[in-house]
């Protein structure tokens, strides 16, 4: 019983760590540049085609 809770505990720590990894590892201070700036929201960019394509 002990060792399968120590596994369940080994496979959340790695999940955690892989979760971690992916979101954090390489960023200044953890965060995007810009990520929290106050301002105006930017409209999307405006396709000369219109919104379907040129197909249509």
């Amino acid at each position: 019983m002990i060792l399968i809770l120590l596994e369940a505990l080994g496979a959340l720590v790695l999940l955690l760590l892989i979760v971690w990894w992916t979101m954090f590892s390489g960023r200044t201070k953890g965060e995007l540049p810009g990520q929290h700036e106050d301002g105006p929201a930017k409209a999307p960019p405006h396709h000369p085609e219109g919104e379907h394509g040129p197909d249509r």
